[in-house]
C-alpha cells in the first residue's frame, strides 16, 4: 500500500461516513420519498448506493490488475441498476446500513491494497469510453457514486 492508496481510501471512507450518517438521519416518511434524479425511493437509492460497494472494488480491481470489463455497455449498466430498484423496492433502513457498512469496509480494504503502480494501470471500464486509471476509477465511480447518489438524496429530504 501506498500513500496514494491511503489517501484514496480515506476520502472514500469519509464520503462512506457521510452516507451511514445520513442513512441513519432518514425517518420512515423520508425513506419512501421519490428522488428527482434516479427517480427512486431514497431507501432504494441508498441500498442501491450500498450495494455498490463491492462490485465497484472489483472493477477498482480489475484495471489495477491492468484489465478491461469485456462488453459491458451503459445499456447493460441502466438495465442492472433498474433491476435493483424493483427488486429492492421494499429494502430496510437495517439492512441498507447493514450492507452499506459491509460494501464500504470491504471497498476501502481494497483500495488501501493498491500500489502506485496499480493505481497508474488503465482498463476500459464501459464500452465505447476512454480507458481510465484504477485511481481515476477510485475518485471517479467509486467515491463519486456515493457523492452523487447522497447528493440526491439530501435534496429529496432537505437535510
Amino acid at each position: 500500500m501506498g500513500a496514494r492508496a491511503e489517501a484514496l481510501a480515506k476520502q472514500f471512507e469519509t464520503k462512506a461516513a457521510e452516507m451511514t450518517k445520513a442513512i441513519g438521519q432518514l425517518s420512515d416518511a423520508d425513506w419512501k420519498k421519490v428522488t428527482e434524479s434516479e427517480k427512486w425511493p431514497v431507501g432504494v437509492t441508498a441500498h442501491h448506493v450500498a450495494g455498490g460497494h463491492e462490485p465497484i472494488s472489483g472493477i477498482v480491481k480489475t484495471v489495477a490488475g491492468g484489465q478491461s470489463i469485456p462488453n459491458f455497455t451503459m445499456d447493460m449498466l441502466n438495465e442492472s441498476n433498474a433491476k435493483h430498484a424493483r427488486e429492492f423496492a421494499g429494502c430496510t433502513k437495517a439492512e441498507t446500513l447493514a450492507l452499506h457498512e459491509k460494501g464500504a469496509a470491504a471497498a476501502a480494504a481494497v483500495v488501501r491494497g493498491l500500489s502506485d503502480a496499480d493505481l497508474e494501470r488503465s482498463g476500459t471500464v464501459l464500452t465505447g469510453m476512454p480507458a481510465m486509471t484504477a485511481q481515476q476509477v477510485v475518485e471517479g465511480i467509486l467515491i463519486s457514486h456515493i457523492g452523487e447518489h447522497l447528493g440526491s438524496i439530501r435534496k429529496t429530504v432537505g437535510h
